[in-house]
């Protein structure tokens, strides 16, 4: 009869399985920790995107731009194509507006003969200035944070107007 200090077939077998389970474990876990506990990249803050050249862009006539922002989505790096409706004032002020109607994210366009950002969706009606004129937006349009360099337009962030409309 062998003593508990001597190795058996089966001890070995054993200790075998529970080293196969162990690494098993190790080559599925591992990668899930740091998957779920550090993230791929910290957001960067205020990433700046050139919109285009506003050299020349009219007074009080808005144009749609079109730019490409990168975006972390999880671990993926995407490149997307987004647009913003440009407007230069007579001051050169410039507005940069988000896409989407601020009802139910609608694309809205300018309707040159009215003079207004129209929505065709449900007929939300905005200002020049992006204020709501008619319709069941809530808010006015959202605006881009925007500052200009060397001719060039900047984008930041998306900021969500805040007031609500009258």
């Amino acid at each position: 009869m062998p003593t508990t200090g001597d190795t058996t077939r089966r001890n070995f077998f054993v200790a075998a399985i529970y080293g196969i389970w162990a690494a098993v474990a190790a080559a599925l876990g591992i990668p899930a920790f740091i998957y779920l506990f550090f993230p791929p990249r910290l957001p960067k803050e205020n990433q700046w995107v050139e919109a285009g050249d506003i050299a020349g862009l009219a007074s009080d006539s808005p144009v749609e731009m079109v730019f490409r922002r990168t975006r972390v989505d999880g671990w993926k790096i995407i490149s997307e194509k987004s647009t913003a409706w440009v407007v230069k004032s007579a001051t050169n002020q410039v507005v940069a507006f988000g896409p989407q109607c601020t009802h139910l994210g609608c694309a809205y366009h300018w309707d040159e003969t009215r003079n207004e950002f129209l929505c065709p969706c449900h007929t939300s009606l905005f200002s020049i200035t992006g204020k709501v004129l008619s319709g069941p937006a809530p808010r006015p349009l959202d605006r881009y944070e925007t500052k200009i360099e060397g001719g060039k337009l900047l984008l930041g962030r998306l900021r969500q107007s805040t007031e609500l409309s009258a």
